[in-house]
């Protein structure tokens, strides 16, 4: 049995690469089986051509290499084309939401005209509670202690401290630590709400300006069209 009639038989199904390659690994035991089945009742006065044999093993581990190559080759395609697709994709979806209003979760908010403001959500009251702003390089600016409620609430900074000095524009954080009446730890979720004013396309994903805020694609929540 040659191995030009094993490779013929084995093209014969290859409707994918998978099955080709699952064929030629299968006609390779058979060549495997009729070569040693040869060698063991070959005439001792007329011995087969033991290079005839070692030519067609070449042949045969080359169609198989190719076949691998093509796998890896075709796994590597797809790969580049899903990630370019999912890039493509999530660029567009950022792009439409320029103009629009978007709620994201982030503790970061942007000080403008003497305003900021935070949205923030508990699963349950929280009667002692510290909320602690920051500016952007982590400079505590105020904190003040309140009661706050099961559910979401807004939080409303006028850009003073407690003194009353005013602190200029800029991206402020909050921390929120809420705690129970038995002064258990509440998990409180913080939201920014804002308009987004461009996009930045340079990084992995997108990432949204929303005033002077960095916020990323995955951490917006809803989107929300200005009627004006």
């Amino acid at each position: 049995m040659s191995i030009e009639s094993i490779v013929a038989a084995s093209g014969s199904s290859t409707s994918s690469l998978e099955g080709s390659r699952k064929s030629i690994a299968e006609d390779f035991d058979t060549f495997l089986s009729l070569l040693t089945t040869q060698l063991k009742n070959q005439n001792p006065l007329e011995p087969l051509d033991t290079n005839q044999f070692t030519e067609q093993l070449v042949q045969f581990t080359s169609v198989e290499q190719q076949l691998k190559t093509n796998e890896y080759l075709e796994a590597l395609v797809l790969g580049n084309q899903n990630a370019s697709g999912n890039s493509y994709a999530a660029n567009n979806q950022a792009i439409g939401m320029i103009g629009k209003t978007v709620v994201a979760q982030s503790s970061v908010s942007e000080l403008k005209d003497g305003q900021a403001s935070w949205t923030f959500t508990l699963g349950k009251d929280a009667p002692a509670s510290n909320v602690t702003i920051r500016n952007s390089e982590g400079a505590i600016v105020l904190t003040k202690q309140l009661s706050l409620s099961e559910g979401q609430a807004d939080f409303e900074w006028d850009g003073k401290d407690a003194s009353g000095l005013e602190y200029p524009s800029g991206n402020y954080s909050i921390t929120i630590d809420a705690r129970d009446a038995n002064n258990n730890l509440v998990t409180a979720l913080t939201q920014v709400k804002g308009v987004v004013q461009s996009v930045d396309l340079t990084s992995e994903l997108p990432i949204l300006m929303v005033g002077g805020s960095r916020v990323n694609l995955d951490s917006v929540l809803s989107v929300t069209q200005d009627d004006s």
